[in-house]
């Protein structure tokens, strides 16, 4: 499944704010640190704004920041709520381009479990678990750390930490030794 450049510039500018706890980010220096458009994040603040992902101050000294904690935004609800069209074949949509075989075809249910099993293992991670490595992000996206900010309330040294199985079995460490457990199905 290929994600669209908005999905990807939404969840880069969810990273970046949440390096950014105890301060205002401005939109152009998201396009900066990441070399896109500023105008394409203009219009991807504004839908995640009314999704209530950000919250925006206007005015001079203005800027955004996240309206949820990092821990409680899960990638694959963002997926879900900024990809257009999460169809992958036509068969999923009979009306655009009706399928003389969708009554027997075998096809669509192989798609439609492997759409499942990718937004499942996005729901296995928050926002918190892809800024776990803060140090590393805030230096290639030239972020300044300021004194007691950018770093996650309860976050521990990375020595603390202790191996999690993520889902499919691969092992990483989580700071403060929180260990991820794979979700459960969604209805």
């Amino acid at each position: 499944m290929r994600l669209t450049l908005y999905t990807d510039y939404s969840l880069r500018l969810l990273i970046y704010a949440a390096l950014k706890p105890d301060d205002l980010v401005n939109v152009s220096d998201v396009a900066k640190a990441y070399g896109i458009s500023r105008n394409h994040l203009t219009k991807v603040v504004h839908q995640l704004g009314l999704a209530g992902y950000l919250e925006t101050v206007r005015g001079k000294g203005g800027g955004l920041r996240l309206a949820k904690a990092p821990a409680s935004i899960r990638v694959g609800d963002v997926v879900r709520q900024t990809e257009p069209d999460m169809a992958l074949a036509t068969c999923f949509r009979p009306i655009d381009g009706p399928c003389v075989i969708l009554r027997s075809c075998l096809l669509r249910t192989a798609l439609h479990e492997a759409r499942e099993a990718f937004l499942h293992a996005l729901d296995g991670y928050t926002l918190a678990d892809l800024t776990t490595p803060a140090p590393d992000l805030l230096t290639l996206l030239g972020i300044a750390v300021s004194t007691g900010g950018a770093k996650r309330a309860g976050s521990k040294p990375a020595s603390d930490a202790i191996p999690a199985v993520r889902p499919g079995g691969a092992e990483r460490a989580l700071p403060g030794g929180r260990i991820v457990d794979r979700p459960s199905n969604r209805s």
